[in-house]
């Protein structure tokens, strides 16, 4: 047995979660029981208007004891209610164990004891992403802009079910943004991680629809990248080579009656003079835009205060 305070953390949010809410405690408790000197298990109903209570109320007085349940006033972003049991955790290690295991108990084992190795995190990494054929770009562009836009290391096949240590989990609750998105927290938290394969696919959520992800994903990218502000400086490139191949072509046209690409025009009067200052305009309101996009990336960078470095650890000798 581990002499270790373990909490687990289960978000609740759709209906089937409920019907697999007995099996998962019960699948738990012999685990948990049986392998560390205290647990509690911390259940966070995200699913407004249907009570949870029934599913726990024929379960052992020994695992009841040690289960507290958050009921949010309304459905909340999943990553919101990750938190609301994240907050509440008082283990040495918190596991936070979606209920799509609650046949796989024993990940919770594994998990502890790859901490053993001086991990601080560790999570479970998926071999494929079951998802949809229509949507398989979508989530190709979406890690591709993560990967290449921003400092974060993220697994694009990792599980939400994860192992943190008590240091670790300070340090990511000192993070309190509106706009959260884990998988981007935890990189930012850092320490020492690694992760366990499994075969259980990663897929969304029964509750999550192709705009809640859509939306999960646009704050993902303009909280944690530079995506956009890449974008607008190669849309001003883009206006600067367009505003001189006009001027170009114009004046050729203007002079030599014949265009750059060899076809013969015969310029109106005034007409030069309006294309190069439409041209310029162009280019000076993409370049307008680009400097506005870096104050305001500054701003938005400033008023999120993010701890600027955190310390892992002390050591004297």
């Amino acid at each position: 047995m581990y002499n270790s305070f373990i909490s687990i953390v289960g978000v609740i949010n759709h209906s089937r979660d409920l019907n697999v809410l007995p099996a998962y405690l019960s699948n738990l408790y012999p685990i948990l029981s049986g392998h560390f000197s205290d647990f509690e298990i911390i259940l966070v109903n995200n699913n407004f208007g249907i009570p949870a209570d029934p599913y726990i109320e024929p379960l052992p007085d020994g695992l009841k004891h040690n289960i507290y349940m958050l009921n949010l006033s309304r459905q909340s972003n999943p990553n919101h209610a990750i938190l609301a049991g994240l907050d509440r955790s008082n283990g040495d290690y918190t596991v936070i164990l979606g209920l799509e295991f609650y046949q796989q108990p024993e990940w919770v084992l594994k998990l502890f004891e790859k901490t053993r190795e001086h991990y601080d995190i560790v999570y479970l990494r998926a071999t494929h992403r079951d998802v949809g054929l229509p949507f398989r770009p979508f989530y190709r562009v979406f890690y591709y802009i993560l990967k290449h836009y921003s400092a974060l290391r993220i697994d694009e096949k990792a599980h939400n079910t994860r192992i943190i240590s008590r240091r670790a989990l300070n340090s990511l609750l000192r993070l309190r943004e509106n706009l959260r998105y884990m998988k981007a927290i935890y990189s930012i938290v850092g320490y020492r991680t690694a992760h366990l394969e499994t075969d259980m696919p990663l897929q969304a959520g029964h509750s999550e629809g192709f705009s809640d992800r859509f939306r999960t994903s646009l704050v993902a990218i303009t909280s944690y990248t530079t995506f956009l502000r890449s974008l607008l400086l190669w849309i001003f490139i883009f206006s600067v080579i367009f505003l001189l191949g006009v001027i170009v072509n114009a004046l050729k046209v203007k002079f030599s009656g014949v265009d750059l690409f060899g076809n013969i025009g015969e310029p109106f009067s005034g007409w030069t003079f309006l294309v190069i200052l439409i041209a310029v305009f162009f280019a000076t309101t993409c370049l307008n835009l680009y400097i506005m996009s870096i104050y305001l990336s500054n701003i938005y960078n400033e008023i999120k205060q993010r701890p600027l470095y955190i310390i892992e650890s002390i050591k004297r000798f």
